[in-house]
């Protein structure tokens, strides 16, 4: 009889123990920090991160892969890329890289719906996820015209394993309702997200 009780305590303890991480937060950066990516961006160094990243995702295009790689993600309802972390970035310049693309998505016309963080521990290790949400323009489809859904929905996210960099990963997912106009092309939103003389 006591064998049962203390297996039971056993499992009801241990599973306690063992429980994983998960958690899900909404968090605010600072808008200097915001500032400086950009800054950042529109200066040589940052110029030349977004000429690799663009030069690199053309070279995938054409089936060479070149460091830092660039993924391609393509399906019918969404299209996206994800970018490695690897040299020549380091974490400061890879953060600054995600927050200067979020900059220059609002800029485009988006309005962010989102920014949370996700703590997932997996296999022993703990995985963060930041991510933007964005949105276009709200507008009314009283008058009957079909409403701009400009590029798509936008997903920006930076993920971290053990507090490492490990990618960062920007999707765009088309609305396919008929009260949308056809979205702009994908490659034309990469041209403006990797614009080198991009001004804010």
């Amino acid at each position: 009889m006591g064998n049962f009780f203390d297996d039971l305590l056993k499992k009801v303890f241990q599973s306690s123990e063992v429980m994983p991480v998960n958690h899900k937060e909404n968090f605010i950066i600072k808008e200097n920090e915001l500032r400086e990516a950009l800054e950042w961006s529109q200066r040589e160094d940052g110029r030349k991160f977004m000429e690799l990243i663009n030069k690199n995702y053309h070279f995938k295009k054409a089936q060479i892969n070149k460091n830092p790689q660039v993924h391609i993600l393509e399906s019918p309802y969404a299209n996206g890329i994800a970018i490695s972390y690897d040299l020549p970035f380091d974490p400061k310049s890879f953060s600054l890289l995600f927050l200067a693309f979020s900059q220059r998505v609002l800029a485009l016309g988006y309005r962010q719906v989102s920014l949370d963080r996700k703590f997932e521990e997996i296999n022993d290790q703990v995985k963060i996820t930041e991510k933007f949400y964005f949105k276009p323009p709200l507008k009314s489809s009283d008058d009957g015209e079909l409403i701009s859904q400009l590029f798509g929905n936008i997903t920006l996210e930076k993920i971290s394993i053990d507090n490492t960099p490990s990618f960062i990963k920007l999707l765009v997912t088309i609305y396919s309702d008929r009260l949308y106009k056809n979205p702009k092309p994908f490659d034309q939103f990469l041209d403006l997200l990797f614009e080198v003389d991009y001004n804010g």
